[in-house]
């Protein structure tokens, strides 16, 4: 790989994966408005003269065509990950996930391009029958608009890939966890505990079951799945998890123990978080097993590292408005 275009470039796993690319002698080309990128999470990849930032939007045809131009390939990772809120806007997970993806691929094939990798998500699959949940699971009906706009992106590219043969590489995605984590569980936790130590709310009964993945183990993952498919076109789908799940409540004991507190839990009830929410994510992560991939930190140890960094990084929760409800 000699160059990179990485859309939501200074976000969470965006920023990650540009430090990595760059440090490995990888020309990088980030792409983001920072509705939810930060500045910080990319200063030091800005300092290598083989990262560049073309701030601004996907939905820009003119700047895709040259952030993508002259790319081995494009790192799709700008996206509203905002499951919760999606009923509050519609649109906003069809135009910033599917029509950006639609974006991006057009930006590609205009500029000879053929090689995306796509950021989905288990999220697809719904509530499956099956777990741990393999890629050629039958999909359910859909249960979130995010989910739904995902794989609409996956469809596309899939599209793409029969059709213009590109190499279309889809990784659905865990939750993931690590330095530079700005949403999800264990970043609404965390803040709610520096609001007030004494008492926490959780949304459900505190007995959702999820897997999560460290930052640093699912760019691992990417780039594995990345080499293997570099010259073979087509469409190619991953799970990237772990082997292992925690319960919500689990995982409020371990944030707190982290934390030395033992506030008074609060369940609101029922098997599920908010509308959409999965009572159970575990995906079958064998496929990018077998290229040799394995995952260095557990989801314990992974939950330790990211309120370890949260602790460190004042900055990145404490603007962080307005609030929302913890899950």
């Amino acid at each position: 790989m000699r160059r990179a275009c990485i859309t939501g470039g200074a976000g969470f796993i965006g920023s990650n994966l540009a430090d990595k690319l760059s440090a490995d002698g990888v020309e990088v080309v980030i792409v983001d408005d920072f509705r939810v990128g930060r500045r910080e999470f990319i200063a030091e990849a800005l300092r290598r003269p083989s990262v560049r930032l073309v701030q601004g939007d996907v939905l820009d045809s003119a700047l895709l065509g040259d952030a993508v131009s002259e790319c081995d390939w494009v790192f799709h990772l700008q996206a509203n990950a905002d499951v919760r809120r999606g009923l509050e806007h519609p649109r906003r997970d069809v135009e910033q996930n599917t029509i950006a993806t639609s974006n991006v691929l057009e930006a590609m094939r205009a500029q000879g391009v053929s090689r995306i990798m796509f950021s989905s998500t288990g999220s697809v699959y719904g509530e499956p029958e099956v777990f741990p949940t393999p890629e050629d699971a039958p999909f359910p009906v859909q249960t979130s608009l995010y989910a739904a706009s995902k794989l609409a992106g996956e469809g596309l590219i899939a599209a793409y890939s029969a059709g213009y043969g590109f190499t279309g590489l889809i990784c659905r995605f865990v939750s993931i966890l690590g330095e530079r984590y700005t949403h999800g569980h264990v970043f609404d936790f965390y803040r709610a505990l520096k609001r007030d130590p004494t008492r926490l709310r959780v949304l459900g009964d505190g007995r959702q079951e999820k897997s999560y993945l460290y930052v640093g183990d699912c760019i691992s993952a990417i780039l594995t799945a990345a080499e293997r498919h570099h010259d073979e076109p087509g469409a190619h789908v991953y799970n990237l998890g772990t082997e292992e799940t925690v319960i919500v409540d689990d995982s409020v004991r371990i944030i707190t123990e982290q934390l030395s507190l033992s506030p008074e839990v609060v369940h609101t009830g029922g098997k599920r978080g908010w509308t959409g929410d999965s009572p159970l994510i575990h995906l079958d992560t064998a496929r990018i097993r077998s290229l040799g991939w394995r995952p260095t930190l557990t989801i314990e140890q992974a939950i330790v590292r990211t309120v370890e960094w949260l602790q460190a990084n004042d900055y990145a929760w404490r603007e962080q408005v307005p609030e929302r409800a913890v899950s």
